[in-house]
């Protein structure tokens, strides 16, 4: 298995900007901001917790987890709740608890496939609407597979798209009727600037939540992820596999997660200002590739003409211009229909103050730094 396709985009990034070749970042959904200072001086001052803790995570972050959850109208006991390092051993642990096939939406986040792989079931990919498998296509096939699992993102990645509430409906109406569990992958839902609804209030008794704070909170280097679980059985399998896998998310920065889910009033203005900045760019590079605007998060799924497929075209983008974005196939998408995936959230500046400096901006678009990128965009696809 080769390494994710999102993290070779990163070292690609990497390797350009060491060798002094110029680099337009792409490809990497990152979110690319400056880490808080409440955050910052939480983990300093737990820094001296040395300890393992309970497996599912420590009481004050189930605690702040649930409140969460329960802001957005999803009621949650902290025995519902799972915190691991980062969602994505989460997710991985949710999938090796269920047997059965995988429904994914076509195209979806790289890791779906690859860890559905890994636990050996059998993957099923159905047209996308905003990050949710097309329900009219899933019902009709359904009865005829062993499925067992969907999987959705809200916001979606790679799409930028969010399934409106009707579909989230007739999805879980057909989860109802084939016996399938949800999984809800929210980790962009503060991110979000369309009408969202989870499956969760829709369905709450087969709907597994994951969430996290790479994105909003643009920490995804502290690996802390959370899901809520509707029964107690699924949650207990989980925290059984964790504990030969994990043991347990690194104290500090449980201490520093269990702050940031009780959202103080200046991490929610700062999560506010980041959602805007992220929408601002991300609809300036749309307008440059003239496709429409994300629904949320920071990403774009632009088809760009005149090549055989995907991978001629991040190729060519790469080697002529340094522009560096995913193929539509790498998230399972046909690669003839020349789509790419292109992540807007590195475009905020070099250094911290620039990032800070293009929260605090009114117009951040018109930055030189921004500006620049946005420029040399237009360029290449010119």
């Amino acid at each position: 298995m080769p390494v994710s396709a999102t993290l070779a985009a990163n070292d690609t990034i990497a390797r350009r900007r060491a060798a002094g070749l110029p680099v337009v970042p792409l490809g990497f959904g990152e979110a690319g901001l400056p880490v808080h200072p409440l955050l910052a001086a939480a983990l300093a001052d737990a820094a001296g917790h040395g300890s393992y803790g309970p497996v599912a995570g420590i009481p004050a972050l189930l605690d702040a987890a649930a409140g969460y959850w329960s802001r957005r109208g999803l009621p949650t006991e902290p025995s519902q709740v799972v915190a691991g390092p980062g969602s994505k051993p989460l997710l991985w642990a949710i999938l090796g608890t269920c047997r059965g096939g995988v429904v994914l939406p076509k195209p979806s986040w790289v890791s779906y496939a690859a860890q559905a792989a890994m636990h050996g079931r059998d993957i099923v990919r159905i047209r996308s609407i905003g990050g949710v498998p097309d329900p009219a296509e899933l019902d009709a096939v359904a009865s005829g597979l062993r499925l067992s699992t969907v999987i959705v993102t809200l916001p979606d990645n790679p799409t930028g798209l969010l399934a409106p509430p009707s579909v989230i409906r007739d999805l879980c109406a057909v989860a109802e009727r084939h016996d399938l569990l949800i999984i809800s992958d929210e980790i962009y839902r503060d991110l979000t600037v369309g009408d969202f609804l989870s499956p969760a209030s829709v369905s709450p008794d087969r709907v597994v939540v994951t969430s996290g704070l790479s994105k909003s909170l643009a920490l995804g280097g502290w690996r802390l992820g959370i899901a809520r679980f509707p029964d107690a059985s699924l949650r207990s399998q989980v925290i059984d596999l964790a504990s030969e896998v994990w043991s347990a998310p690194a104290h500090p920065v449980q201490v520093a997660a269990s702050l940031a889910l009780s959202e103080p009033p200046a991490l929610v203005e700062h999560v506010a200002r980041s959602r805007l900045l992220h929408h601002r760019v991300a609809s300036a590079v749309a307008s440059a590739f003239g496709c429409p605007p994300p629904d949320g998060a920071f990403y774009l799924y632009p088809r760009v003409a005149g090549f055989s497929d995907d991978q001629a075209v991040a190729d060519h983008l790469l080697s002529r211009n340094g522009v560096v974005v995913l193929p539509g196939s790498s998230f399972g998408d046909d690669p003839e229909a020349c789509r790419i995936r292109v992540a807007t959230s590195q475009l905020y500046g070099s250094t911290d103050v620039q990032r800070e400096q293009a929260l605090d901006s009114d117009d951040p678009v018109a930055l030189p730094w921004i500006a620049e990128q946005l420029d040399l965009i237009r360029e290449a696809l010119r």
